[in-house]
């Protein structure tokens, strides 16, 4: 097993990821394709679980493993690896703070108009849960269809945050292992 190669791998498939955090947070931004005011906006969509968790803080980890498996680049070492560990564990909690986040926004509900034109939290300390109950979805007026929007989006970042650190775990795992044996195995042994 070649503990720089499983780096390179982890890594490659973190970049995707961390672009599809980034993409549904952008997203929430916009409920239903339309442009709302600040004070418009479910609170959960301004602590950027997306951009900064599931984002910025997992691309980081990712680009040091892709280098840490690449041969000539100055990662692709036992230094190398420890970066990368250490990165990684940065990243799990970016991917952590991805998932509560989402996980609150998910139990909170959207912040939406129920036709007084005030905009509230209609499904907060409900006691029927709203995630299951497509009935009381029309409950919220505007912005149109912001119920199914919030679900999908953070949805999306819930499941991704949990790959994530799925996958960013099991880097450490490997940066541990890596330091400890180097990035490759012995070219003697017979594979």
């Amino acid at each position: 097993m070649c503990t720089g190669r499983w780096a390179k791998c982890t890594g490659d498939l973190l970049f995707p990821l961390a672009l599809c955090c980034i993409v549904a947070n952008i997203l929430l931004f916009f409920p239903n394709g339309e442009v709302w005011g600040k004070e418009q906006l479910t609170e959960s969509v301004w602590y950027f679980p997306g951009v900064i968790g599931g984002g910025v803080l997992v691309l980081l980890p990712a680009s040091v493993m892709r280098a840490a498996g690449m041969k000539g680049s100055c990662f692709a070492n036992r230094c190398g690896m420890m970066v990368s560990m250490l990165l990684s564990a940065v990243g799990v909690a970016g991917a952590l703070y991805c998932m509560i986040v989402s996980a609150v926004g998910l139990q909170d509900g959207p912040l939406c108009d129920t036709g007084d034109s005030i905009f509230s939290y209609p499904f907060f300390n409900e006691t029927l849960n709203y995630l299951f109950n497509q009935d009381v979805w029309d409950m919220c007026e505007h912005p149109k269809n912001v119920v199914l929007w919030n679900i999908v989006l953070f949805s999306i970042l819930l499941g991704v945050g949990t790959l994530e650190t799925v996958l960013l775990l099991s880097q450490v795992a490997n940066g541990l292992l890596g330091c400890l044996c180097g990035t490759c195995m012995n070219n003697r042994q017979v594979h």
